[in-house]
């Protein structure tokens, strides 16, 4: 099979870097490169922040009711193409088809919440806010964001967290997707130039981390949104935040639930194996973690078990598959050495999933469903984010010991509780750390008119991603506040030193 060499895009068109490094793209389901993405160079970055601070002249003079109108046609252009680019998701990630086609629709969320635009950037208005001064409040556009997107959606946070609402709002952008996994983002960029946008507006790199440095202290970005580890996030916020950019980074989790011994049994243990293989794990709202009282952690771990050695591994794009593979051949090897990692720690395995094959796919990055039961709080496998399909099980005793065991963890992201009493619910809402919270529901992710609210060592900056968040953090407020003089102030030389302020 013929590996093809993508280009960047900008200025509505594909161009080939003139770069010699290249990251390589594969079919994880059958361990086959199948395109190249290239490492674009500082050079090449700086002009494309350059055509897109042009275009954000012309795009943000242009209405918003009218700049809506192209994220309406991209939507239907969305609808229009789903298994197109459900298949390429699923091709170039691994995810299966329903959890790529997920992708797809998270991406068409966010453009629909593009779509309110008109009615979110409705300023504050108050006549005689002082006797015969009116002040209005205004909502503006900045300049040119910098979006830096893991490889994990290629489509959901790319094209549904970043884009749609920085382009509503009227400024421009620029997206560094993850190398690994460039097509679904470059396909979707095609289409928002078919639904009409100019030229300019959308743009996609891919570079190293050194070049990365480009997109943080460039002087015409104004503001950064980042997705990816902890590490590399602290250190965007505080360069971009020394730079004066407005940023928001999203970051590491290590999501935990707590059952409860009067949860309904079935439907728990339903729910954790969805919550904790869904998209193999690969997702920062994922459940590694389930904390179970004693009473009932016997019965539930053994339907855990029970559940996951029923889900069917196999190739992304067949549509029996429940469980694809990881991303990348490099990071099944890492995952495997979480796992030993877990054992040489203590833990005992219930169910190993290191050495499933599958056949006809036998060279794909396949994991099978992991189960780690009796992980202890110092045990670094049930605190460190292992983004793969396993499980951690921590027993304890009560309600409090539970919930401070998972408020120890530095992140919090994602907490859920599994429980029939409304009282423990309450108390396990009101007391978590978790910045989305999930009461029987094991991915308590909101819908997008809601912010994605991740808290600790999972979030850095001041405003979220989505809901009423993410309009502010791509725009400015502006407040102008007017006086008109009648026939006898115009003549008067009289002004207050607090004119119109009190």
């Amino acid at each position: 099979m013929a590996i093809k060499t993508l280009g960047y895009f900008t200025n509505n068109e594909f161009v080939m870097s003139g770069t010699d490094k290249y990251y390589p793209v594969f079919d994880p389901s059958t361990g086959e490169q199948i395109a190249r993405m290239p490492r674009c160079t500082t050079a090449e970055i700086a002009a494309v922040i350059d055509n897109a601070h042009e275009a954000y002249k012309k795009w943000s003079r242009v209405p918003v009711i009218k700049r809506v109108q192209v994220l309406y046609r991209l939507r239907s252009l969305l609808d229009e193409h789903m298994d197109e680019l459900t298949e390429m998701c699923a091709r170039e990630h691994g995810k299966n088809w329903d959890e790529s086609k997920g992708d797809i629709l998270k991406a068409k969320e966010g453009t629909e919440l593009a779509c309110s635009m008109p009615s979110l950037l409705q300023g504050e208005s108050l006549m005689d806010a002082s006797t015969g001064y009116d002040t209005v409040l205004y909502r503006e556009p900045m300049g040119v964001f910098a979006g830096i997107a893991p490889f994990n959606f290629p489509a959901m946070i790319p094209m549904g967290w970043m884009a749609p609402v920085c382009i509503a709002c009227g400024n421009a952008i620029v997206l560094k997707v993850a190398g690994a996994t460039p097509m679904t983002s470059l396909r979707i960029a095609e289409l928002y130039k078919e639904a009409g946008l100019p030229d300019g507006v959308l743009n996609i790199v891919s570079c190293d981390r050194n070049d990365t440095q480009e997109l943080i202290s460039n002087d015409k970005i104004v503001g950064v949104t980042f997705v990816g580890s902890t590490k590399v996030g602290r250190y965007i916020y505080e360069t971009a935040a020394k730079y004066g950019k407005r940023v928001q980074c999203l970051c590491e989790a290590k999501n935990h639930a707590l059952v409860l011994n009067d949860a309904a049994l079935d439907r728990t243990a339903a729910g954790i194996v969805n919550a904790a293989y869904g998209c193999a794990g690969e997702r920062c709202m994922a459940l590694p973690v389930v904390v179970v009282q004693e009473g009932i952690a016997d019965a539930l771990v053994s339907k855990i078990k029970q559940l996951a050695e029923q889900i069917k591994v196999g190739p992304a794009y067949d549509k029996a598959t429940k469980l694809g593979p990881v991303y990348s051949k490099e990071h099944r090897e890492s995952v495997v050495a979480w796992i030993e990692k877990g054992l040489q720690e203590g833990a005992e395995l219930v169910l190993d999933g290191r050495n499933i094959v599958v056949k006809g796919y036998e060279k794909g990055f396949y994991l099978g469903p992991t189960i780690l039961d009796r992980v202890s709080p110092e045990m670094t496998v049930g605190q460190r984010e292992i983004f793969g399909p396993v499980l951690c099980i921590k027993r304890v005793k009560t309600f409090e010991e539970g919930l401070a065991l998972m408020n120890a963890n530095p992140f919090a992201n994602g907490s859920v509780v599994y429980t029939q009493n409304g009282y423990y619910a309450r108390e396990f809402v009101r007391n978590t750390d978790g910045g989305m919270v999930g009461v029987n529901v094991g991915i308590p992710v909101p819908v997008g008119v809601f912010s994605f609210t991740g808290h600790k060592h999972s979030f850095f900056g001041d405003l979220h991603c989505l809901g009423r968040d993410s309009f502010k953090f791509y725009t400015d407020s502006k407040t102008v506040t007017t006086h008109w003089f009648d026939e006898h102030e115009a003549k008067s030389t009289d002004v207050s030193t607090w004119d119109g302020t009190i």
